[in-house]
C-alpha cells in the first residue's frame, strides 16, 4: 500500500530529506535491546555469513527486530535494506539476505511495525512511522565499520523489496536522499488508486489486508476509523483518499532520484502493471534510470521467477552500488511470456520477450472494430450475486490468475447483468502489450453507475471465453441519468497473445466479487461509441526459441547409452513399483538428501531416514535451517529429491504421484473468502480439486476440527484460532490417511493452542497419521506419541517421545516422606552423584559425567549419518544403543514398591547403583526417573543450532 509526501514534510517544517533524517537521530537513539549472533558456515570457498540480530528502540514504545548479515571478506562493501511483504516478517527474506550478504553486500532485514517481533500499530508505510524507522536503520548503517561510505553518516545503501516492502524501497527513497538504488517488485505507487480504482471500493482485498494484518485494532486508528467507514459505506470518500495518498510513493515522486528496477506482476488484481508504469514515468521524469520488468506471477497466484528477479536485482545493486560497469542490468523493458506447458511435470514453460525501451501502456495503438446494439442491464439488489473474475485469498494458493494464459477461464458473468461487444475474428496474431480502451454511452436509472470492463479472448466455435490474468477495470460514472454521458474506459493492462481465428469480446458488467457496488437496484444501458483501441508494443520481441537440447546431445548421449546398456544391462526409467510390505505404513523416508539450489556440496537435507506407523502423531523437529520444510515439500511431491526415497504406502512419492491423494497437508495457511461461510469455503475448495462432493467427507472432518455453530458464520467473524481450525478441517477433507500440518498453533492463544491439540488427537485416534511440525516444545511434548529431530539437514534422533525426553544426565526421586538436610548431603556425597537438592516432587541428583553415559551427540561436532536404513533401525535414536532399566528385587524396608521408570541414555546399571546407595542411607525412595522437558532434551541434541 502507498501514499504521498511533500505535504507531511511542510507540516514538519523540514526543507529536505536530510535534514528529516538529522532530526529524527536526534530526536530518538537507537538503543540495542537485544543482541544475538550467528554464523552460518559456508563450504568450497564461500564466504561464511554472520547474523547478528538486534532489537532497535524507535522511541515512543515502538521497537524493530532487525537481522544483519555480512561476510567473511575483508573491507568495506555496499549495504542492502531488504523489506518484507505484509503480514510477513523478516525471517521471510532471510535467504534473500544471506545471499547477498555472500555476494559482498552488508544487509540489514527488519520486520515492520506490528508484524514478527516488532511492537507498534501498522502504519501502511506513514512517513511519520515505518518510513522514519527506515531512516534511523540508514543511520545506524553508516556507523558499521564494514559498510563503504559516499561521505561521513551516507552510506553506500540500496534497498529492496515486494509488495508492501516494494512500497517501503520507493519511499525511502524519496525521503532520504542516501539511498543510491531501489529494486521494489509487485508493489504499488499510489495506495488510494490500488484501493480505489475510478472511484470503487476494492472490498475483497482490503478485507484481506485487515484480516492479514490481525484485524483493525492492530492498525494505527485513523486507518482502522477510515477502513470501518468505507466498508461499512461500500464508496472510498475524499478524506480515505488522501489518507492513503500521504502514505504513497507517488507523493515523493519527484524526489525519487535513483536508479530503479521495477518488478510488476502480470497475475496482480492488487497492485496491477499500471502502478508500475505510472512510477516508472513519475522516476524517469525525474532524470533517474528505470529498467520494468513484468513477471509471471503476481498477488493472484502464477510464477514470482524467484531466482531470475533475485539474480536480476543483485545484477541491478552491482551496476549501481558496487560500481561494476560490466554488470549486466538486463533490457529497459522485458516480460514473461508463457511458452507452454512442461510435459515432464506439468509446469507453465516461460519466455522472455524484451524492448530497448519501455513502451507504456498505450504504445503501437491498433484499432479492433467492435460490434454490438444498445444493451440495457441491471445492477441487481444488493449486488448479488456478482459476477467472478479474481479470487483474492484464493488465488495465491492456486494461482489460478496463471490458467488463463494457459487458455483455462474461471471467470462467471451472469446473464442480464452485463453488455458485450465483439469483434470479428482476427486474420493474424494479435499481441496486446497494454491497456486497451474503448468509448461507450452509459445512461442509468439512478444517479450514477458502477461499471466492470474487461476484454475477452474468444475461440473459435464460441469457445469458452478467456479474461487474460483475470483482470478488470472497475468505473463510477456520475451524471448518468436522463440523457447520460459518454465514458473512455481503460481497460486492464495485460500481455496476452491473440491466435488468429479469436475474436476480442468486451463486456461491461454490473457486479465483481471484489469491488463493492451500489446496493440499491438499478438499470444500466450502454452503447459503443468507438472501436477498442489495442496496444501492441511493436518494439517488444520476443526471443527466438532455442532449439531443444537433445538436437545437440541426442547423437551422443545415444552412443553413451547403448554403450551403458551393453555394461551394465538396461535400467529401470519408470517409477519404482509399489513395496507390497509398506502397503499399510504410512510413511517411510530412506537416505533422503536434497542439495541447495546451484551448490554441488551444500545440502538442505542429507541422508535422513525415519518410518511413521499408523496412528502416530509424529512431531518434527529442528531449529530454523534444519531441513524441516524441505522435508515436508518433498513428502508433497512439490520438489523432487536428489537422492534416496519417499514411499506413502508402499508407493514412491513423485510429483502428481496418485498415492498423494490419501495425503491431506496444511502448510502456509489458507486462504478463505472473508464474506463466505466456513461450510462455503470448504465446499468451495472441494469443488474446486474436480473430486466428486461425496468424497469430501465435509461432515466428518468438520466434526474432528469441532467448529460447531460457527461455519455457518462468515470467515470475517472468525478469530484466528478458528481461523486455523478451519484450515485444518480443509486439509482433512476426505479425511486423507496421512496428515501434514506445518505450524499449526502458530498465532493461537494458550486456549487455541489446546484446542488444536485435541483437533490432532482425534484425528489420528483412528488409526490415521499426524505429521506436525512445530517450534513450540511444550506443546508438542503434549501432543506427539512420536519425534523426529534434525538438525543441519541430517536426523539427530528418533523415537517415542518419553524415550527422547528421558534421555538426559538428571534423575527425580520421588520421596515417600521428608529427608533432612544431612541426609541430602550424604546423598550429594556419593560417588557418580554430581550434586543432589530437594525439588517438587522430591529429590533432583544429578549424575556426574563419568556416571553418565556417552552423549549420542556432540553438541558442536558434526551430526553422524544413519548407520543403516531398517525399519528397526530408523525407529531408534541415532548413534544411542536403548537401554532398559530392569526391575530390582531389593525393595526398602517399610516403603512401598519402588517405581522405575526408563532411564533411556542414563542407563540402566547407573541408575541401579544409586538406587542402591540411596537404600542403603535410608532413603525413603518412592519412585526413580529421568527428570528433563522435552525443551532441555531438544536443546542438548542440537547443541548451539538453536
Amino acid at each position: 500500500m502507498n501514499l504521498r509526501l511533500p505535504a507531511i514534510r511542510r507540516l514538519l517544517g523540514l526543507a529536505a530529506p536530510r535534514r528529516w533524517a538529522v532530526a529524527a537521530v536526534a530526536a530518538v537513539v537507537l538503543v540495542v535491546a537485544g543482541v544475538g549472533t550467528w554464523t552460518a558456515v559456508a563450504s568450497g570457498g564461500t564466504p561464511a555469513v554472520h547474523r547478528t540480530d538486534r532489537v532497535m528502540d524507535m522511541g515512543g514504545g515502538v521497537r524493530i527486530d532487525t537481522s544483519y548479515f555480512t561476510s567473511s571478506a575483508a573491507g568495506r562493501r555496499p549495504a542492502v535494506l531488504l523489506a518484507h511483504g505484509f503480514g510477513g516478517s523478516k525471517n521471510d527474506v532471510r535467504g534473500q539476505a544471506e545471499d547477498l550478504a555472500r555476494d559482498g553486500y552488508a544487509v540489514l532485514t527488519w520486520s515492520a511495525r506490528g508484524f514478527g517481533r516488532s511492537t507498534g500499530r501498522i502504519g501502511l508505510n506513514d512517513p511519520q512511522g515505518e518510513v522514519r524507522d527506515v531512516s534511523r536503520l540508514i543511520d545506524w548503517l553508516a556507523k558499521r565499520p564494514e559498510v563503504r561510505l559516499d561521505r561521513p553518516g551516507d552510506p553506500r545503501v540500496g534497498v529492496a523489496g515486494a509488495s508492501y516492502g516494494g512500497a517501503i524501497a520507493l519511499l525511502a527513497a524519496g525521503y532520504d536522499h542516501r539511498v543510491d538504488a531501489t529494486a521494489p517488485a509487485i508493489t504499488y505507487w499510489n495506495l488510494a488508486d490500488a484501493l480505489f480504482p475510478d472511484g470503487v471500493f476494492k472490498k475483497l482485498w482490503a478485507g484481506v489486508f485487515m484480516n492479514t494484518g490481525g484485524g483493525c485494532a492492530r492498525f494505527t486508528p485513523e486507518l482502522c476509523r477510515m477502513y470501518e467507514r468505507v466498508a461499512e459505506s461500500g464508496k472510498p470518500d475524499a478524506r480515505a483518499r488522501a489518507l492513503l495518498e500521504r502514505r504513497s510513493p507517488s507523493a515523493v515522486g519527484r524526489s525519487i532520484k535513483v536508479p530503479t528496477l521495477l518488478l510488476q506482476g502480470q497475475s496482480d488484481s492488487l497492485f496491477p502493471l499500471g502502478q508500475a508504469d505510472a512510477a516508472a514515468r513519475a522516476i524517469r521524469a525525474s532524470g533517474a534510470p528505470v529498467d520494468v520488468d513484468w513477471i509471471a506471477g503476481g498477488h493472484d497466484g502464477g510464477d514470482l521467477e524467484t531466482a531470475r528477479v533475485q539474480a536480476r536485482v543483485t545484477a541491478w545493486f552491482d551496476h549501481y552500488l558496487k560500481g561494476e560497469k560490466s554488470a549486466a542490468t538486463g533490457p529497459a523493458f522485458r516480460v514473461s511470456r508463457s511458452g507452454g506447458i512442461d510435459s515432464t511435470d506439468g509446469t507453465a514453460l516461460l519466455r522472455g520477450a524484451s524492448g530497448t525501451a519501455y513502451p507504456g501502456l498505450d504504445g503501437g495503438r491498433h484499432a479492433i472494430a467492435l460490434s454490438g446494439p444498445r444493451q440495457s442491464f441491471a445492477n441487481p439488489a444488493g449486488a448479488s450475486p456478482p459476477a467472478v473474475s479474481a479470487l483474492p485469498g484464493l488465488g495465491g494458493a492456486a494461482g489460478l490468475s496463471q490458467l488463463s494464459s494457459l487458455g483455462v477461464g474461471v471467470s462467471l458473468d451472469f446473464p442480464g447483468q452485463y453488455a458485450h461487444f465483439d469483434s470479428r475474428p482476427v486474420r493474424d496474431t494479435l499481441w496486446i502489450t497494454g491497456s486497451p480502451t474503448a468509448t461507450v454511452h452509459v445512461t442509468s436509472t439512478s444517479d450514477e453507475a458502477v461499471l466492470f470492463g474487461k476484454v475477452y479472448d474468444v475461440g473459435p466455435g464460441g469457445a469458452r471465453p478467456v479474461l487474460p490474468s483475470q483482470l478488470v477495470a472497475p468505473v463510477r460514472v456520475t451524471g448518468t441519468k436522463g440523457a447520460g454521458k459518454d465514458v473512455t474506459l481503460t481497460l486492464p493492462a495485460v500481455d496476452h497473445e491473440v491466435q488468429p481465428g479469436h475474436r476480442l469480446r468486451l463486456v461491461l458488467a454490473s457486479t465483481d466479487l471484489g469491488y463493492a457496488s451500489p446496493a440499491a437496484p438499478a438499470t444500466y444501458t450502454v452503447s459503443l461509441k468507438s472501436a477498442l483501441e489495442v496496444p501492441t508494443a511493436p518494439g517488444v520481441t520476443t526471443a527466438a526459441a532455442p532449439l531443444p537440447a537433445w538436437v545437440w546431445w541426442l547423437p551422443l548421449a545415444g552412443a553413451l547409452l547403448a554403450l551403458a546398456l551393453s555394461a551394465t544391462g538396461r535400467r529401470r526409467r519408470t517409477a519404482p513399483a509399489p513395496d507390497p510390505a509398506l502397503a499399510a505404513v504410512p510413511l517411510q523416508i530412506t537416505g533422503l538428501s536434497k542439495r541447495y539450489a546451484k551448490s554441488a556440496d551444500r545440502y538442505a537435507v542429507r541422508d535422513l531416514s525415519f518410518r511413521v506407523e499408523p496412528g502416530q502423531v509424529l512431531g518434527l523437529l529442528g531449529p530454523n535451517g534444519a531441513g524441516k520444510t524441505t522435508t515436508l515439500r518433498m513428502l508433497m511431491g512439490l520438489i523432487t529429491p536428489d537422492g534416496g526415497e519417499i514411499r506413502v504406502f508402499g508407493h514412491a512419492i513423485r510429483p502428481g504421484a496418485p498415492v498423494l491423494s490419501r495425503v491431506g497437508a496444511f502448510v502456509e495457511g489458507a486462504g478463505f473468502l472473508p464474506h463466505l461461510s466456513g461450510r462455503e469455503n470448504l465446499e468451495l475448495y472441494w469443488r474446486a480439486t474436480g473430486r466428486p462432493p461425496e468424497d469430501a467427507r465435509l461432515d466428518e472432518a468438520l466434526e474432528i476440527a469441532g467448529l460447531g455453530d460457527a461455519l455457518a458464520r462468515a470467515v470475517r467473524t472468525y478469530s484466528q484460532g478458528m481461523r486455523q481450525r478451519l484450515a485444518i478441517a480443509q486439509a482433512m477433507l476426505g479425511l486423507p490417511d496421512l496428515l501434514i500440518l506445518d505450524e499449526p498453533t502458530n498465532g493461537l492463544d494458550p486456549p487455541q493452542i489446546r484446542e488444536m491439540r485435541e483437533v490432532m488427537i482425534r484425528y489420528a485416534a483412528a488409526g490415521r497419521t499426524v505429521i506436525v511440525s512445530s517450534h513450540l516444545l511444550a506443546e508438542v511434548e503434549q501432543s506427539c506419541t512420536h519425534l523426529v529431530v534434525m538438525d543441519r539437514g541430517r536426523l539427530v534422533q528418533a523415537g517415542p517421545v518419553d524415550e527422547i525426553v528421558g534421555s538426559g544426565d538428571t534423575l527425580l526421586v520421588g520421596l515417600a516422606a521428608m529427608v533432612t538436610d544431612p541426609l541430602v548431603e550424604k546423598v550429594a556425597a556419593l560417588p557418580g552423584v554430581e550434586s543432589a537438592v530437594r525439588a517438587e516432587g522430591g529429590l533432583l541428583i544429578r549424575l556426574a559425567p563419568a556416571a553418565a553415559p556417552e552423549p549420542a551427540l556432540s553438541a558442536a561436532g558434526p551430526v553422524p549419518p544413519p548407520s543403516a536404513t531398517s525399519p528397526q533401525d530408523m525407529a531408534e535414536p541415532v548413534g544411542v544403543r536403548p537401554l532398559v532399566v530392569e526391575p530390582l528385587v531389593t525393595e526398602p524396608v517399610g516403603v512401598e514398591p519402588v517405581a522405575v521408570e526408563p532411564a533411556g541414555a542414563l542407563g540402566s546399571a547407573a541408575a541401579a547403583r544409586l538406587l542402591a546407595e540411596l537404600v542403603r542411607l535410608d532413603v525413603p525412595v518412592a519412585s526413580l526417573g529421568p527428570h528433563r522437558r522435552l525443551e532441555d532434551a531438544f536443546l542438548t541434541l542440537i547443541g548451539g543450532s538453536a
